[in-house]
């Protein structure tokens, strides 16, 4: 077991205090009830509690959900995530993407925004390749559980284009594992690429990309030198597609040379993003 415990306001002057007291409270009635203490395990726990104080009250719950939810449960590899799984769900959904239109993500690292789409577009469940905090209760329901996981999802298209490219092959590898970890290897066609040498995969479409942007990789002056040949390559190569570009870099659309049709304000962590759509149109954009 592990005791987590947050606090606002409270007149406690000892938080580490009051975690332990309550840790050996719920030890102290396991031993009277069973005759025997858990263990703690501070890393990977069976089961978690917390306890969340305020100036007058304390309230203690019982985690169901073990790991974040964010957490899928099919990322693999030694590269660390710049998306979590549940904002990267949100980028498709806010992109207006149809399973209809292929999708394109030129930039994909570990493939995370192919993967959520592609499981959006299969209609199935987040997270129903992780365990859950549920599953290490007493009254946990282990054939009833089985039973649910067990039924085919509805799909919610037939064919599917999805495509993801990155110039690092070894972000591609991440990629590829992570894409088969999550059952839509089927679906999703991945190519060694840099997105200032790939052609469009179809005449029309939508692109969704999470460009480094400074705080995350990449120094801001070669950033200064990289935007205005992507925006070169937007307008060469990709008329007739809507382009997602989710990014902290607020110079990125001057640098571009190209006009947002909107501007979403996202977090990543405490970072203050942008979700920028552009229409890509054959020659100028203005009036």
């Amino acid at each position: 077991m592990r005791v987590n415990l947050a606090a606002h306001r409270s007149p406690l002057k000892s938080l580490d205090f009051a975690t332990l007291r309550i840790k050996d409270a719920v030890c102290d009635r396991f031993r009277e009830t069973l005759g025997s203490r858990p263990n703690v395990d501070r890393a990977n726990p069976d089961v978690r509690g917390h306890a969340f104080l305020d100036p007058t009250r304390g309230a203690f719950y019982l985690d169901t959900s073990g790991e974040p939810l964010f957490k899928r449960g099919w990322r693999s590899g030694s590269i660390e995530a710049p998306l979590r799984e549940n904002l990267a769900a949100g980028i498709i959904l806010l992109s207006g993407w149809k399973p209809e239109e292929p999708l394109l993500d030129p930039m994909c690292g570990g493939g995370t925004l192919l993967i959520e789409a592609a499981a959006i577009a299969r209609g199935r469940a987040p997270g129903a390749k992780r365990a859950f905090g549920f599953e290490k209760l007493k009254n946990f329901d282990a054939k009833l559980w089985s039973r649910i996981r067990s039924e085919e999802p509805t799909a919610k298209t037939g064919k599917l284009e999805i495509f993801g490219s990155d110039n690092d092959p070894r972000v591609l590898g991440d990629a590829r594992r992570n894409v088969a970890g999550a059952g839509v290897d089927r679906w999703v066609k991945l190519e060694q690429v840099d997105i200032l040498d790939r052609p469009a995969p179809a005449p029309a479409g939508v692109m969704v990309a999470n460009p480094p942007y400074g705080e995350r990789i990449g120094s801001k002056e070669d950033l200064a030198e990289f935007y205005p040949k992507l925006g070169s390559a937007l307008k060469k190569n990709y008329p007739g597609w809507r382009c997602h570009f989710f990014t902290a870099d607020m110079r990125m659309p001057k640098l571009m040379r190209l006009q947002p049709s909107r501007r979403v304000p996202l977090f990543n962590g405490a970072i203050e993003c942008r979700l920028l759509e552009i229409k890509i149109v054959a020659g100028s954009n203005r009036r």
